[in-house]
């Protein structure tokens, strides 16, 4: 053995074992991510939430990250303690947040003491609920005041002498949303220390080698967990003819379970790289104030950090409301429950046909030979089709919308290698950001035009989905390798959390704002619900109804009024988003080739 293979990290087969291993971390922790986006209306029919309490909910993840400011401690625990460390504790983290979220939902908080307590308490939080940015609400009464103009305000805060109630402008937030709200914050704090984390450990171990492709093939495994959460939290949540949206929680909380005993294997593995290197795990020198500075002083760092931002934006929210997005758009006819394409056995077909086209694109990449590269490439186009049209015979909008990460992963790794070798990230960041914007767009004004058409709805869905998971492919691969260029190698696990800072304040922000511009556009669906609201309780009170009947015949008369949005302003905000990530991309490749930033220039020296 020569001198060049003595350590882990130079055998090819270690690094990438060790790269899988981070992978199938992220993986798990992705599905859990978006375990609740594909089953947004049964979160409304079954437990009350609307779109604002559902955006609120969601936009939670990021909440303690952005305003506690614990993804800048966790990049400084991360220099500090080491990637190994650091992994372990993200997964704890992840799994206790996933725990707290998964109670909430479940049936045994309806009527116990938590939730009266939660009901009562966190309506109105000091300081927070006054800039706006409070993780909770409650609720809030339109009042017109002495000199006769009408205002929004607090219940709690609601003064007779002084004020006349007009009527309900937003209902408090449900107990079981509050909740989970805490616990998919502490998920959030989790799940991105753990992402700044595998991002410093692939630069670890792929330090001077193929670093930009063992970046994109990470992602492209982790972008599987979307498409495995689309298919199976629908699945968990309908299970046997009866609808519970805790199992799909339940079986998210079992891979983050997987996800740290995956962190637990890489733990080993990197103690020993580190033993055979003589790299010491800790830092000699202790984080500084100075080093932040730094950071923030380089103006490509700050394009990077915006485009981020702003790209991921239009990303990460956009999954939470695309599955509902496209049951209000597409006429579909979900298959009968006992037929073949309403039934248990083919999820479990779709899932299997949905590995094969992700393990034959992903596995061509890294074949040399060619007859071989393109019989792989040949079985995964062919599984791709039978995966669509499976998902149009079921006719289900999740199972639709699960293509969405397919192309990511086809094309990660290529655009990766591209990267490693010749560069051009700032334009493909460009051109990423172009698609982005197309595919907003087409949501937004060409599936309405298709939406009596079930076969046309279904194909444009279906093009427009895979076009933008290429585009999650194109800014990702690009992005990530892009940012050990700009800072010095000692501060990048800090560089990686301020930028995953930056990118939070919008995840945090935008699924907030897109239910509430949801409902706020959509005023008759909010109404309706309103009146079902009070004439449920009208017949109960009556005597009418049972307190179960009413239950029952309001989350049917939700689940109606759920599939009825107008998504068209939602989606212009995405495309938005797009045009001015568009924008940041053209001034950062200037600067670029201004300041030789080397930034179209390849990884692999």
């Amino acid at each position: 053995m020569t001198e060049k293979l003595a350590t882990l990290r130079d055998k090819a087969g270690v690094r990438w074992t060790a790269l899988l291993l981070l992978a199938l971390a992220m993986f798990c922790s992705y599905i859990f991510m978006d375990i609740l986006s594909p089953i947004k209306d049964l979160m409304q029919s079954t437990r009350g939430w609307d779109s604002t309490a559902f955006g609120t909910m969601q936009g939670a993840e990021t909440f303690l990250n952005v305003f506690v400011f614990f993804l800048i401690f966790a990049g400084i625990i991360l220099d500090k303690m080491g990637v190994r460390f650091t992994a372990i504790l993200s997964g704890a983290v992840m799994l206790i947040g996933g725990i707290i979220k998964f109670y909430a939902v479940s049936q045994s908080f309806v009527g116990s003491g938590l939730e009266t307590w939660f009901t009562n308490h966190l309506n109105y939080i000091p300081g927070f609920d006054e800039l706006g940015v409070s993780p909770f609400y409650g609720e809030r009464w339109t009042v017109q005041l002495a000199d006769g103009s009408t205002d929004v305000i607090r219940a709690s805060v609601f003064d007779s002498a002084t004020m006349k109630f007009i009527g309900v402008d937003t209902y408090a937030m449900p107990a079981s949303a509050k909740l989970a709200a805490i616990g998919f914050m502490i998920f959030g704090c989790g799940v991105e220390m753990a992402g700044i984390t595998v991002s410093r450990g692939i630069v670890k171990w792929f330090k001077g080698r193929e670093t930009a492709l063992a970046m994109g093939s990470e992602m492209a495994l982790a972008r599987l967990g979307v498409a495995t959460c689309m298919i199976f939290s629908p699945f968990f949540a309908k299970l046997g003819g009866s609808v519970d949206v805790s199992r799909s929680v339940a079986f998210g909380v079992v891979l983050l379970c997987i996800a740290l005993m995956m962190f637990i294997v890489y733990f080993f593995m990197d103690k020993k790289l580190d033993a055979q290197t003589g790299e010491a795990e800790e830092k000699d020198d202790p984080f500084k104030i100075s080093d932040l500075g730094k950071i923030l002083s380089s103006g490509g760092f700050w394009l990077v950090a915006l485009l981020c931002v702003l790209y991921y934006s239009a990303i990460f929210p956009f999954q939470k409301y695309a599955v509902n997005m496209l049951q209000c758009n597409l006429s579909l006819t979900e298959a009968d429950a006992a037929s073949f394409w309403g039934g248990p056995a083919v999820t479990i077909i779709q899932y299997i046909v949905m590995l094969v086209v992700a393990v034959c694109s992903f596995t061509s990449n890294f074949s040399k030979n060619k007859v071989a590269k393109i019989v792989l490439m040949c079985v995964a186009a062919v599984a791709l089709v039978i995966y669509c049209w499976m998902g149009y015979n079921r006719g289900t909008a999740e199972t639709i919308f699960a293509v969405f990460p397919l192309l990511a992963v086809a094309i990660t790794p290529i655009l990766g290698n591209y990267v490693d070798h010749k560069g051009k990230a700032a334009s493909m960041l460009l051109f990423g950001s172009l698609l982005l914007i197309i595919c907003h767009l087409a949501f937004a004004f060409v599936l309405p035009m298709f939406s009596n058409s079930p076969v046309g709805g279904v194909i444009v869905a279906y093009a427009t989905i895979l076009v933008l998971g290429a585009s999650f492919s194109l800014v990702p691969a690009a992005l990530w390798p892009s940012v050990p260029k700009l800072v010095d190698e000692k501060i990048i696990g800090s560089a990686y959390a301020v930028i995953f800072w930056i990118q939070n304040i919008g995840l945090w922000l935008f699924p907030l704002v897109i239910g509430k511009v949801l409902d706020k556009t959509n005023p008759q669906i909010t109404e309706a619900i309103k009146n079902a609201k009070l004439a449920s309780q009208e017949a109960v009170a009556s005597g009418v109804l049972t307190k179960e009947q009413a239950a029952e015949q309001l989350n049917q008369t939700i689940e109606k009024l759920s599939v009825s949005y107008n998504y068209t302003w939602p989606l212009i905000v995405f495309a938005s988003l797009g045009a001015a990530a568009l924008l940041i991309g053209i001034i950062l490749k200037a600067v670029d080739k201004k300041k030789h930033l080397g930034l179209e220039e390849g990884t692999i020296k």
